[in-house]
């Protein structure tokens, strides 16, 4: 027997045994359930790789469902719920699937006060035949709800997650785009799932993320570059495009600032502690960094020295923390890889800049004779033997 013939037979006895285990994947039209359990409706929900399969009775109001979902881990969990009141996540009345820690899994009823306070316990719609099965790495709950007279669509929220605790309470899940844009809306009478809005909160991450890379991971460096190096070239005119750029900066990096906050208040209990601080620190050393613009003493005044020791000192400081906090924005939006890579070419690109023009600065000005050039001093301290001090401000 050839080669070739081997290989597909080998592929078709694959496919034989790995059939089974894609008859929840494809869509939620080619699943089916053990118990002859049946439902009029089907929906492929948008995120998470998830599906709802349902009925509504509606003359006694009760909506009959299968959640079917694949969890992060496979000792994970798997969750839909109904909000009442709005269609995030805070307010949930949920369903939750997990394995225990004897590798039974288990449906139970969860209320989700705030993001810090997930309690067990019985929800304000009546549940009954609730079940849960795991099967080919996907989780099924089954439910009965007994909804209000009269509703005629509800707020879904689905999720998964990756850990359970003691084998007894959901771990937190991950906060990225599907995560955070699991919600819609059922439509009983139509039979239809809406999606719901795109998440305004991912909205405003990225345009946190972007501002802050654009100011404190590039302009800002880019106005050290010019100050420290532009000076050789084009006196005065080096001092002004600095102030430009650093102004610029720092104008950007309050808007990266204020999305920040309000990042913050949208999002209760959710904390990323080291950002967070990094963050503090960096716009109090930035603000600290625009006084001195005011401060600023003339070049031949006795505190001059003190304040150049005091502007760079605090202004490296920025520059370090920026780039850390750049990076530690990245790992919690975790954007897809190009992005990350594309701020590291651009760090290198700089770096790369840098070297060369301190290579350069330094050759111009160990050529200069000491004593002979009657060029102003770039520090304006008189006292400094004629040498050029290409590194102060």
């Amino acid at each position: 027997m050839g080669l070739y013939q081997s290989c597909c037979i080998i592929l078709c006895f694959m496919f034989l045994i790995l059939k089974p285990k894609l008859s929840y994947s494809m869509s939620c039209t080619s699943q089916k359930f053990t118990k002859n359990r049946l439902y009029e409706h089907c929906n492929d929900l948008p995120h998470l790789n998830c599906y709802i399969h349902w009925d509504y009775n509606s003359k006694d109001f009760t909506l009959n469902l299968a959640f079917v979902a694949t969890p992060t881990k496979p000792n994970g969990w798997i969750a839909w719920g109904i909000n009442p009141n709005s269609t995030g996540m805070v307010g949930t009345q949920a369903l939750i699937a997990f394995k225990q820690s004897n590798g039974s899994i288990i449906a139970k009823t969860f209320k989700l006060n705030s993001y810090k306070s997930i309690v067990p316990g019985e929800l304000v719609y009546r549940v009954t035949n609730m079940e849960a099965m795991y099967s080919n790495g996907m989780m099924v709950i089954f439910a009965s709800i007994k909804l209000p007279e009269g509703m005629i669509e509800l707020n879904q929220i689905w999720q998964v997650g990756s850990s359970v605790l003691n084998g007894t309470f959901p771990g937190i899940h991950d906060f990225q785009p599907e995560n955070l844009n699991s919600k819609g809306k059922l439509d009983l009478m139509e039979g239809k799932s809406i999606n719901g809005p795109e998440d305004s909160r991912l909205k405003n991450r990225n345009i946190h993320g972007i501002l802050n890379v654009v100011s404190w991971g590039i302009l800002f460096p880019i106005g050290i570059m010019i100050a420290r190096y532009l000076r050789t070239f084009a006196d005065p005119v080096w001092f002004y495009v600095h102030v430009a750029c650093q102004l610029s900066s720092y104008t950007i990096g309050v808007a990266g600032w204020a999305t920040g906050l309000k990042l913050g208040n949208q999002s209760k209990g959710i904390e990323y502690t080291s950002h967070r601080d990094f963050g503090i620190a960096l716009f109090s050393l930035a603000t600290l960094q625009v006084f001195a613009l005011f401060l600023r003493p003339k070049k031949d005044h006795k505190y001059r020295f003190y304040w150049n020791m005091y502007h760079h000192g605090v202004g490296y400081g920025v520059l370090v923390l920026g780039i850390i906090n750049v990076f530690k924005g990245l790992e919690i939006l975790k954007p897809e890889s190009k992005w990350k890579l594309a701020y590291i070419i651009c760090l290198s690109i700089l770096g790369g800049i840098a070297l060369i023009l301190e290579a350069v600065t330094w050759t111009i000005v160990l050529k200069k004779k000491p004593g002979k050039s009657n060029n102003k001093l770039y520090d304006g301290q008189n006292g400094s033997n004629g040498r050029q001090q290409p590194l102060t401000s």
